[in-house]
């Protein structure tokens, strides 16, 4: 099979919304399920179109109390064409399906270099004859406004008539994830249908509560020849456009159908209705459009295409594929984060979580414009963060674990246990650790594109006001001598509580204080170097006063850090709690990813073993180098030498579940450094997690962006030790025999497309002709200065 298509054989009902998921098409502004066309929202299948942050507030009342959610809005369907044979004798069959159907030859095509999916079959209908079906759809990148599908159907043997019917259907809800159903699904209001010309319908709507409006228009033209028949049929929810084709062996129909989608949320736009009719009509035919797609497609994959042998790299490619259809340039012109499930499906809601933790640092040396844009989402949103700290009676800037439209904290107040079917208590909205994480992004982006002027400005502010947070949060225990951060929860998020205790929370996170630590020295790091002029302009604008930093600096020297049994305590008391009998519970589940879930329909809580859903505490490896980490460790007043890390990754490897496919691409990049035997198995883990669905049922709901971002940095820096800092690219790369040859190209500062390849100990650096400065590369035991225009190849060490 070629390294840039995905196909899928045969009808599988059973795996229809994993296929959906994995083949859905998109652009940074909208993106649209791998569905069949002919088929509305049911058991089997989930047509569905989203939008980039439109999203839409609805109240709900679950088990007795009233709860408000914020969901990624499911839009009105585009897509929707169906059709059915008239035979010569005027017999008319019905609509066809392919669950009602035997069929033949049934093939779904995803072709990842021209971003198009291409379906084919061919099925006997019992009065007509045979037909064979081709459908080509495409998501423009080229005008991330239009979407394109073209039906050609062909008759074998027989001559009659097609009916056809090409729908914009309003008459939808968010129903792709089950365990929502008891919540009000219904987002879209005040639909109206129209029509315009002789071949293009049109429907408006808007959201309920945030009152963004949609507007499209679908033109559908019959090419080579006059349909017998063509109808318009606006009504109430559905704007339909029937066609009647003839049809004959040797001269086959194709129908083409052109969508344009606006919103009220678009740049530039007065009316989305007018913007949508405008579109569509100037739009060219089908081959015209998928031309300048693919082009506009050409030049993503030479920025940022990897190359990995085999079938690792056949998964990479396909999670590069993804990301840049919900991560596009298109994004920068958006007011928008990183959906931690794409532009996919509907689990957690479309929120935007820490999951940019793991998306921005391969943005940064490929489209750094589009991180730039998505930090800008976080900046816009600060003064809401600077409130809700003001809420809690702290300083700074607290922001929401998860985000949406406008910043507030839209982390569910309950969560609903399938096994069990109670609703519990949602404890995750304590996990403040997602500050760090988006100040660990600012300082990565700035380093790693030379934005000075970013770091100096909305950088600065971000950067200064998540460490104010940090600085009011820590409380000092005067019998210990050190600073303490209570009542919060780690990205394990098995644990929210101590056992039987009245309160949620936990003390003394060892990720979240080690990660406040680093907030803490890069915001005074960052005091120091700024111009005065700046210094004093940044200070009068956030209201900082000076006397603020011998503070930040005294934390950021003694902030606690548990241990127990000669490793680093994911939180204090976490060696005091009881050990899970891991076997046990392998032997009677056939998946204990879930652990949590697992315990609570047992009437048990996971809150009193030593069990993780993910990494906690390593996670730590994942975001700072070795020594990085060991410099932090001290600073704190810690000797944390190499001995002691492996045996906390000893230790926790034994009592990690990997309830999140984010725990996988953790694991292999720790274990890459310290383990390597068994490093392999995590990273097929991490590619694995939604081509074969590990969690179970997941990834029809939405593909695991960051976990898909984050393979391809696990080649890019993971496997090379590539660091931006200090003018400087720095590696130390770490030999994987199973993956011991790849490459990539890479934005660095001012030069586009430096390559980097390694193969059979050897690493290539190629640093493409421009005027601009040479680069300064950095290995632990050299360095070495390329010019513009040359290509330099070390060898490196054994071992």
């Amino acid at each position: 099979m070629s390294e840039w298509l995905w196909e899928y054989e045969g009808y599988d009902p059973a795996a229809e919304r994993l296929r959906e998921a994995l083949c859905t098409l998109g652009n940074g502004y909208f993106a649209t399920r791998g569905a069949v066309p002919e088929s509305r929202a049911g058991l089997v299948h989930y047509p569905a179109t989203y939008a980039a942050g439109v999203y839409n507030h609805l109240e709900s009342t679950v088990a007795g109390r009233r709860v408000v959610n914020e969901d990624l809005v499911n839009l009105p369907n585009w897509l929707l064409l169906r059709f059915r044979l008239r035979s010569a004798d005027g017999a008319v069959g019905p609509w066809f399906s392919p669950d009602a159907r035997q069929l033949l030859d049934y093939r779904h095509t995803l072709d990842l270099r021209r971003a198009t999916l291409t379906r084919t079959f061919r099925y006997r209908d019992d009065e007509a004859g045979m037909l064979s079906v081709e459908q080509n759809r495409l998501q423009d990148m080229a005008d991330p406004h239009r979407a394109a599908l073209r039906t050609v159907f062909t008759a074998e043997e027989w001559s009659g008539e097609i009916e056809v019917e090409s729908v914009l259907d309003g008459d939808v809800t968010n129903n792709n994830v089950h365990r929502y159903r008891s919540l009000n699904r219904n987002h879209l209001a005040q639909v109206r249908t129209g029509e315009a010309g002789t071949d293009t319908t049109w429907l408006r709507c808007r959201t309920s509560s945030s009152d963004i409006t949609i507007s499209m228009a679908a033109r559908t033209v019959v090419m080579g020849q006059l349909p017998t028949s063509s109808e318009l049929r606006p009504s109430r929810h559905r704007a339909v456009h029937r066609l009647v084709l003839p049809v004959a062996p040797g001269r086959p129909a194709v129908v083409d159908k052109t969508v344009a989608l606006h919103t009220s949320r678009d740049l530039a736009i007065s009316d989305p209705l007018g913007a949508a009719l405008d579109r569509v009509t100037t739009a060219g035919d089908f081959p015209a459009l998928l031309h300048s797609h693919v082009a506009a497609w050409a030049r993503l994959w030479r920025r940022a295409d990897i190359q990995v042998p085999g079938e690792a790299g056949r998964v990479l490619r396909l999670h590069l594929f993804h990301v840049l259809q919900t991560l596009s340039p298109h994004t920068t012109e958006l007011d928008v984060g990183v959906p931690a499930r794409g532009l996919h499906g509907e689990a957690y809601r479309g929120h935007v979580f820490w999951d940019e933790l793991f998306v921005l640092p391969f943005l940064n040396l490929h489209f750094p414009e589009v991180s730039r844009a998505l930090l800008n989402y976080r900046h816009r949103r600060l003064p809401q963060a600077c409130r809700a700290a003001h809420a809690a009676g702290r300083a700074g800037a607290k922001y929401p674990w998860q985000s949406g439209s406008d910043g507030r904290e839209e982390t569910q107040q309950l969560h609903l246990n399938p096994r069990s079917g109670r609703w519990l208590p949602d404890n995750s909205r304590l996990q403040h650790h997602v500050g760090s994480a988006i100040a660990y992004n600012v300082w990565q982006y700035c380093e790693a594109a030379g934005d000075t002027e970013y770091l100096h400005t909305k950088g600065a502010e971000m950067l200064l006001q998540i460490a104010r947070f940090w600085a009011d949060t820590a409380e000092f225990a005067p019998d210990l001598g050190r600073y303490r951060i209570r009542g919060v929860v780690g990205p394990d998020e098995y644990h929210d509580s101590y056992p039987d205790a009245a309160r949620p929370g936990l003390d003394d996170n060892a990720y979240t204080n080690v990660t406040a630590a680093w907030v803490l020295s890069r915001a005074l790091d960052l005091v120091r170097r700024l111009p005065a002029w700046r210094r004093e302009e940044l200070f009068e604008r956030i209201r900082l006063d000076s006397g603020e930093l011998p503070e930040w600096e005294e934390v950021s020297r003694r902030l606690l850090v548990p241990f127990h049994q000669g490793v680093i305590s994911q939180f204090d008391g976490y060696g005091d709690l009881a050990e899970l009998d891991w076997e046990a519970y392998r032997a009677r589940y056939d998946s204990i990813r879930r652990l949590d879930r697992i315990l609570e329909a047992e009437g048990d809580t996971v809150n009193r073993y030593q069990a993780s859903k993910q990494a906690d505490v390593l996670m730590l490896g994942y975001l700072f180098s070795p020594a990085e980490l060991r410099d932090l460790f001290r600073r704190l007043g810690y000797d944390m030498d190499d001995e002691v890390w492996r045996r906390t990754v000893d230790y926790y490897l034994k009592r990690t579940s990997h309830g999140s496919t984010l725990s996988g691409l953790v694991h292999a990049w720790v274990l890459a450094r310290v383990r390597q035997a068994e490093a392999w198995s995590y990273c097929q883990e991490a590619l694995k997690g939604d081509v074969a669905d590990l969690q179970g049922g997941t990834t029809g709901e939405g593909i695991h962006l960051g976990a898909m971002a984050g393979t391809l940095d696990l080649v890019q820096r993971g496997l090379t030790g590539l660091e931006t800092r200090e003018d400087a690219l720095r590696l130390d790369p770490v030999p994987l025999p199973a993956l011991s040859e790849y490459g990539f190209s890479l934005r660095y500062r001012g030069h586009w497309g430096v390559s980097v390849r390694l193969r059979s100990g050897h690493l290539g650096i190629g640093v493409p002709d421009s005027e601009e400065t040479p680069i300064r590369v950095v290995l632990p035991d050299r360095a070495v200065t390329i010019a513009p225009g040359e290509t330099c190849t070390l060898l490196l060490p054994e071992g």
